[in-house]
């Protein structure tokens, strides 16, 4: 976390054509770097005498020789109030790639060009100590981490501003923005809060004993950790669901081959991603898209054909699929309906039984052989008759994903949601020590011998929030982050 009183500059827009991109300016040196290289075209007021949170309009220049790069609209928003709570300037130009470019290289080679210039003669000397205004690259994250390190957001709150960005559902998107509004971060704040003033009040009852007493203090206690430990583990389990909704439900799509499978997927994703022929065994290696189905996030796996083969290359085909199944979070299990039943499908029924599964009855648009009493000897799921030909039968599909997803296993309500892994271990190692101290209590230990797993918990909460973390693991946590952000 080195150089963080430097003032930097990113590119907040994809580096791609578009009507608009953004440079983003923060830092001491923000307004005066931008000023050095922007000229208004109407009042004539530098953007160092404007008020915060105001527009400018005019263009940016080469200082030397007043050459137009491009016309703009500036924005000047002055601290605290700010996303980095310093100075920060956002220039709004036109999106092409080099335009972009060169008001960055403009930023961050402003103090190169000025002193040579003024070394030149061709810049005004007087004062020599404001013309050089230093600007560097700002790092992955480094916008967001100022954030952080500047008190505006915990870092849990910042880690979501990523989760945010790189949502692919409507699920994701609105979990992320919970965190972001700090719903997570008011809830391990609480708890912190309550243990560390009975931390406090332990303390305080060993140093003096003549004012506070700790009779019956223990059972209190013992409650209150109760307590506690039941909403960390709440959040614990809410942390497989959280993982889906950023991730996407691992959804493989299995069954015998020429069940249909490609043309399923295909259907779901609404492009031909998968090759589809009346050749059985077409597919030899899984095919992986994600989509999002009435905001229901998947990631869904095609998967060549379960069957018995002495094909070399179609055998690790069924080895992958069957690794697949393994690790799915739903299965979408293809019966082909104007076939029989055969032994490859009883093996695959009898290898998923367990699991969280839909059956998809597929060519509903031919003659119906398989009745539900023959699939319900092997497997008790859902079965829903659907045509990929005529793309018929998914509206019923949908329905049912909807309702697994929402009232079944997968719920989905206003609650937090853990959708990281490093918050995650957190709170398992929080809640072991936790239980630890009850164990104590349980066993009659003294006060201050359960103290230390109190305060280990209470350390462990706040790797969360970011008050107990330290340098390296903030670095690395916001060089995962994109650039300008």
């Amino acid at each position: 976390m080195t150089g963080m009183t430097d003032t930097i500059a990113a590119i907040a827009t994809g580096m791609n054509q578009g009507g608009i991109g953004v440079i983003r300016v923060s830092g001491n040196n923000a307004i005066l770097a931008v000023n050095k290289i922007f000229i208004p075209k109407r009042n004539g007021k530098e953007i160092n005498k404007l008020d915060s949170y105001t527009a400018a309009y005019g263009n940016i220049v080469n200082p030397i020789d007043n050459d137009i790069i491009d016309e703009v609209i500036v924005l000047v928003m002055k601290a605290p109030h700010t996303y980095t709570k310093e100075d920060v300037v956002e220039i709004d130009c036109h999106g092409g790639m080099q335009v972009m470019r060169d008001i960055l290289h403009l930023l961050i080679n402003l103090n190169n060009i000025i002193s040579k210039e003024v070394n030149n003669n061709r810049l005004n000397n007087n004062n020599v100590e404001d013309e050089l205004l230093r600007v560097r690259l700002a790092k992955p994250g480094e916008f967001t981490e100022r954030a952080f390190l500047n008190g505006r957001i915990d870092l849990s709150q910042a880690e979501s501003v990523m989760d945010l960005i790189s949502a692919k559902s409507e699920i994701a998107a609105k979990t992320a923005l919970s965190q972001l509004k700090g719903n997570l971060k008011n809830k391990i704040t609480d708890i912190r809060k309550e243990l560390i003033h009975n931390i406090a009040f332990i303390e305080s009852a060993l140093d003096d004993p003549e004012h506070y007493s700790l009779d019956g203090f223990s059972d209190k206690l013992k409650d209150i950790l109760n307590d506690k430990l039941n909403s960390i583990d709440h959040l614990i389990e809410t942390a497989d669901n959280g993982k889906m909704m950023k991730e996407g439900i691992r959804t493989v799509i299995l069954g015998k081959p020429n069940a249909g499978k490609s043309s399923i997927l295909n259907v779901l994703t609404g492009k031909d991603r998968a090759i589809v022929t009346d050749v059985a065994g077409t597919t030899r290696d899984t095919l992986e898209e994600f989509v999002s189905i009435n905001g229901i996030p998947l990631n869904i796996i095609d998967t060549a054909g379960i069957r018995e083969t002495d094909d070399v290359v179609e055998k690790i085909g069924v080895d992958k699929s069957l690794s697949a199944m393994e690790e799915a979070d739903l299965i979408l299990y293809i019966i082909d309906s104007s076939v029989p039943l055969d032994q490859n499908d009883i093996q695959i029924m009898e290898k998923i039984k367990d699991r969280q599964v839909i059956i998809l009855s597929n060519k509903s648009d031919l003659d119906n052989v398989i009745n539900e009493k023959d699939i319900r000897k092997y497997l008790d799921s859902k079965i829903i008759e659907i045509s990929a030909k005529e793309q018929s039968g998914f509206e019923t599909f949908y329905e049912e994903l909807n309702n697994l997803f929402f009232k079944g296993r997968l719920s989905y309500n206003d609650e937090i949601y853990i959708t990281n892994e490093r918050h995650k271990a957190a709170l398992v190692s929080s809640a072991v020590s936790i239980k630890n101290a009850i164990t104590s209590i349980d066993d009659g230990m003294p006060e201050d011998f359960y103290t230390i797993d109190l305060m280990s918990a209470y350390e462990q909460l706040g790797f969360i929030i970011g008050e107990s973390v330290e340098d390296d693991l903030v670095d690395t946590i916001f060089r995962e982050f994109c650039m300008g952000k």
